[in-house]
């Protein structure tokens, strides 16, 4: 009688691995799995029925006092989770392994977060199959770092009064309201969320031109050189991108925050230029971005370069080279100087991300300024580059060789700049009849210039390298006075996927559900058989 009672619990368990194997191995057969495991499951729980004359006598004499602190340890061990989870539900600490940080929240999201003044209402319309999990774990984080923040969860479906009220129409729908602002996105990732966000924030887009008629990049082309992605660039951070051509308009258009004017390779006439200088006097901001003499040029944008040192800011009629070998990094040569940033509010936060710029010519801070505007300078290149004077022996030989008695500048050489000062003579607009007074705190009216000294590194073949993108739009977030916005932004998702076929799935499943716990098992067995 007792060999069959000890045969119970073996044959419970060859029932249970038969329905593992069945599930694995035959899945037609799953109504045979659920059976075998059930009668494995009884088996096993009336064998150990069986024994419990053996389980009474492990609680006396010595075994109850090991049992006791057994239960002790366990109570201890619970203890302790219990405290971890607790400090864990008040504390939001992560580790970011992935290669790009990608999963890690951006500088950008927190600085924005950590400078709402006002609640934020967030709410998330979600198909009731797809649950609410994954926007939850997204917007604890956000709540995290700003009390401001507060989020509501529908199910669509179940949901319909709510649905028709906020005109859903599609899952998912996050909706970001703000002092009476509503955006929305269908995108839950943080680029998406923190875009509608800045929308919400800022309010109206501001409006930027870039300036065309005179070779410069088009904002609308998706030609290597043109200006595409730095557009819709400046779209996910709150912008209005048009172009316009100054010398037809006569004027820049009322309603511009910022004008672009990118790579000109012929100068402006000087109604133009008058133009410009109308539009600074006003509060304008002005970005600058000129390219390198190149061997068959005969125009140069002169009356621009004018315009500039005005403003405190020399252009140099030079190309700068890179003798340090850091364009070995991104796969260039001396060519492509390698920018590092200098502490300005432009490249706040920025760390050491690297900037490159394919052919460029300094642009340096005038010693003690112009008419009290007094420029600093934004981006450097590294000690052992210089700007190369002799430009047209440059191209000819294609052999860069340092000569400072002839003119060549030492580095680390200056590749942009910025100046600010105080409007003296803006005219206030009228307010709107229903528009609410502008807050105490709101930025005083200042004339911004930025000044670059090449335009490829945000055309289309080079925004993507390094910092180049975050440079660009944090120069257009500090023209246009919106500094909360300056930081490096989201990562775009990585697809780090690993592709296999159907046997090495197949091949896998059966490594990770049967050899393994099989071997285990095994072991287990190995080991009760040596010990009795």
């Amino acid at each position: 009688m007792k060999r069959i009672v000890g045969l119970l619990g073996w044959l419970g368990v060859a029932l249970v691995v038969t329905a593992v194997a069945i599930k694995f191995l035959k899945p037609e057969w799953q109504d045979w799995s659920q059976r075998l495991a059930l009668g494995g499951l009884i088996v096993t729980a009336l064998y150990a029925l069986s024994q419990w004359r053996d389980i009474a006598r492990s609680f006396q004499g010595r075994n109850v006092r090991y049992g006791t602190v057994a239960l002790g340890s366990v109570v201890l061990v619970l203890a302790i989770l219990g405290a971890v989870n607790w400090i864990a539900a008040r504390q939001n600490k992560r580790w970011d392994l992935s290669a790009a940080g990608q999963f890690s929240m951006s500088d950008q999201t927190k600085q924005l977060l950590r400078s709402l003044k006002k609640p934020v209402v967030i709410r998330v319309f979600h198909a009731a199959s797809e649950g609410s999990t994954s926007y939850r774990d997204r917007l604890e984080e956000y709540r995290y770092w700003s009390n401001q923040v507060q989020a509501e969860y529908y199910e669509a479906d179940r949901n319909p009064i709510e649905s028709e009220k906020y005109a859903i129409t599609v899952v998912p729908t996050i909706l970001v309201e703000y002092d009476g602002r509503t955006e929305r996105t269908n995108s839950a990732d943080e680029q998406g969320l923190t875009n509608a966000l800045k929308k919400a924030v800022e309010g109206k887009a501001k409006k930027v031109y870039f300036v065309q008629g005179h070779g410069e990049h088009d904002p609308t082309s998706t030609d290597p050189g043109g200006y595409k992605g730095a557009a819709d660039s400046l779209g996910q951070d709150n912008f209005e991108v048009a172009k316009f051509t100054l010398a037809q308009d006569g004027k820049v258009p009322d309603d511009a925050t910022m004008v672009v004017v990118a790579g000109p390779t012929i100068d402006f006439f000087p109604p133009e230029i008058e133009a410009l200088k109308a539009f600074l006097a006003k509060g304008g901001k002005l970005l600058l971005m000129f390219d390198p003499p190149t061997k068959t040029a005969t125009q140069h944008p002169t009356s621009l370069f004018a315009l500039a040192k005005e403003w405190g800011i020399e252009v140099g009629n030079d190309l700068v080279v890179d003798a340090s070998g850091m364009g070995r990094l991104i796969g260039t040569g001396a060519e492509v100087p390698i920018g590092m940033p200098v502490p300005h509010p432009i490249t706040n936060d920025f760390g050491g991300l690297i900037t490159a710029y394919p052919l460029a010519r300094s642009v340096t801070p005038v010693a003690g300024g112009t008419d009290g505007k007094v420029a600093q300078k934004i981006i450097e290149t590294s000690p052992q580059s210089w700007a190369e004077s002799d430009i047209k022996a440059l191209y000819e030989t294609g052999k860069p060789v340092r000569d400072t008695g002839k003119g060549d500048k030492a580095g680390p050489v200056s590749l942009g700049a910025a100046v600010s000062a105080p409007v003296a003579d803006a005219a206030t607009p009228p307010p709107a009849p229903d528009a609410p007074p502008p807050p105490a705190d709101a930025p005083k009216p200042e004339t911004r210039v930025v000044v670059m000294g090449d335009s490829d590194f945000a055309s289309n073949r080079a925004i993507g390298i390094g910092g180049n993108k975050d440079l660009f739009l944090n120069m257009g977030n500090w023209l246009a006075q919106q500094e909360n916005l300056i930081a490096i932004r989201p990562k775009d998702p990585e697809d780090r996927r690993i592709q296999l076929t159907q046997d090495q799935a197949q091949i896998l499943n059966y490594l990770t559900l049967l050899v393994i716990p099989g071997l285990l098992f095994g072991n287990a067995v190995r080991v009760w058989w040596k010990r009795r």
